[in-house]
């Protein structure tokens, strides 16, 4: 069975381009080699997979404890799947992935008060990069729902008002697209109204978006 190609890459783009770079603090990591291999996570260009998920293969053997590096980690190992057209390989980059995320998810709930990216608990972090990759693959790996239902924890989440406000306008874009998607327009355009209001550089995207909705 293989996984689409170009679609599943275009998801993994759409999921891993809206996120927003702040500084580490506090990490048992270098924070420079994290900053390297997030960049390129953020980054999501052609070519790339393989370094961003070796950068952060890399980071988890100096941290193996961390969920943050296991949830990237996981997220980018999930991405290596585009890269093959073999459909065995393509089906054991993405369960590997898939596996590395439920461990991270595991790991982050051992301590929802740890911080790592600035004022983002770790736990939502973790969440939503788990989210975005289950709502990125297809849909036969029946990871749909359990993204879905991530989603909205972190969106409803007590620390969520805490977070980085790039970190929440990510969130709340990727909220806003699954909600255009499954055809709720009033939560997607209350979704990106809150995007602008938080007028970080995902505001631009919110606005073309917000104007693409059906009235």
């Amino acid at each position: 069975m293989s996984l689409p190609q170009t679609n599943t890459g275009q998801k993994f783009l759409l999921a891993s381009s809206l996120f927003f770079a702040i500084s580490s603090q506090a990490l048992a990591f270098s924070d420079s080699q994290f900053q390297v291999a997030f960049q390129q996570f953020v980054q999501s260009a052609k070519g790339s997979e393989d370094s961003t998920a070796n950068a952060f293969n890399e980071l988890l053997k100096q941290d193996p404890g961390s969920p943050l590096i296991m949830a990237y980690a996981g997220a980018s190992t999930g991405k290596l799947a585009v890269t093959t057209s073999l459909p065995w390989k393509k089906m054991s980059f993405a369960e590997d992935g898939m596996a590395m995320l439920d461990k991270a998810l595991q790991l982050a709930a051992v301590n929802e008060n740890a911080q790592g990216h600035g004022s983002t608990p770790v736990v939502l972090e973790v969440k939503y990069v788990a989210a975005s990759t289950f709502l990125a693959v297809p849909a036969f790996m029946n990871r749909g729902p359990r993204g879905a239902k991530l989603l909205s924890e972190v969106l409803e989440h007590k620390q969520f008002a805490q977070a980085e406000p790039g970190f929440k306008a990510s969130v709340l874009m990727r909220a806003a697209s699954l909600a255009s998607e499954q055809k709720r327009n009033d939560d997607a355009r209350r979704y990106l109204n809150d995007v602008i209001q938080l007028n970080t550089p995902q505001a631009a995207a919110a606005k073309a978006m917000l104007k693409g909705l059906p009235s």
